[in-house]
């Protein structure tokens, strides 16, 4: 005996998007690694905020230094000869490095307000004159103050990361609800009809593995006829894809922990032998009738 048909189409439906969700995931990142995607929006990011897109000064300069590439060699190269790229800086080594970029004389901190008086850029000098103004000589303080602009920074370089990724994410997911006919629409019709679709899932998978996959295969998703008839009815099955594609823009942890709600939910119930039964009447009660129902002396 199965539960309710709608909590078996929504476990159904809350197991599809997760598993598509996590395989989404998993290709990005296979794909982020690949072409070094994080690497190039942090550099990116740096020679926008030094203002150096053809990265020959500042950017430059502070990529060479080992605290920010502690894999280069700390001459300067070109862009397209940087071997080492790190995915991630942290702030309070950059504001070193950058310090350290624009001495003319490594370590002579008592110059260094001429030493940024000498930055080329009028937009890098300019921020660089009010951080400093603002420490009031304490060099501690004014790193402190390069690190919080190069936090500032690149959160809104995060940001846009992170929009592009919802994007490639979307796209992704598009690409496999196609390639896999995963029709979010055909999907609710064949489960609210035939609730015993969803029976199988009786646990969070804990990874993308054969089981999961299997699981995915065992719902109604996949081609019964191809290529489609280009009709009405393509064009809400067409819908069913976007609407699948939209789902994993939520992400696979949101679904897979709905996922647990809902089994757990199903897993829930009256015992049997309780629904039978009505429960017994406590003692006290009980001694009350008998003494009620005694006969006078």
């Amino acid at each position: 005996m199965f539960g309710s048909s709608v909590l078996e189409v929504a476990i159904g439906l809350t197991f599809c998007y997760g598993t598509v969700a996590l395989i989404v995931a998993t290709v990005q990142e296979a794909l982020a690694a690949a072409f070094r995607l994080r690497a190039n929006t942090l550099l990116a990011g740096i020679k926008s905020m030094l203002n150096d897109p053809r990265f020959e000064a500042l950017a430059q300069a502070v990529y060479a230094h080992p605290l920010v590439n502690p894999h280069s060699d700390g001459t300067r190269v070109d862009e397209r000869t940087l071997a080492s790229k790190p995915s991630y800086v942290e702030p309070a080594h950059f504001a070193i490095a950058l310090i350290d970029s624009i001495q003319k004389i490594p370590g002579d901190f008592a110059r260094l307000r001429a030493d940024i008086d000498a930055v080329e850029d009028p937009q890098v000098r300019l921020a660089l004159q009010a951080l400093h103004a603002r420490a009031g000589g304490d060099l501690e303080r004014f790193q402190r103050s390069v690190a919080s602009w190069f936090d500032n920074a690149m959160q809104r370089v995060s940001g846009n990361y992170k929009r592009r990724q919802l994007l490639i994410s979307f796209l992704l997911s598009l690409l496999l609800a196609i390639l896999f006919n995963i029709d979010s629409i055909a999907l609710f019709r064949a489960l609210w009809q035939q609730p015993q679709l969803a029976a199988h899932i009786g646990a969070v998978p804990g990874a993308l593995d054969a089981q999961t996959l299997q699981q995915l295969l065992a719902l109604p998703v996949g081609w019964a006829s191809f290529p489609p008839v280009l009709n009405s009815a393509f064009a809400l099955q067409a819908a069913g894809w976007f609407v699948t594609a939209a789902t994993t823009l939520f992400g696979a942890p949101f679904w897979f922990d709905l996922l647990q709600r809902a089994v757990q939910l199903r897993s829930t119930g009256t015992r049997p032998n309780d629904a039978d039964h009505p429960p017994a009447a406590p003692a006290a009660a009980v001694k009350a009738v008998e003494v009620r129902a005694a006969p006078a002396a």
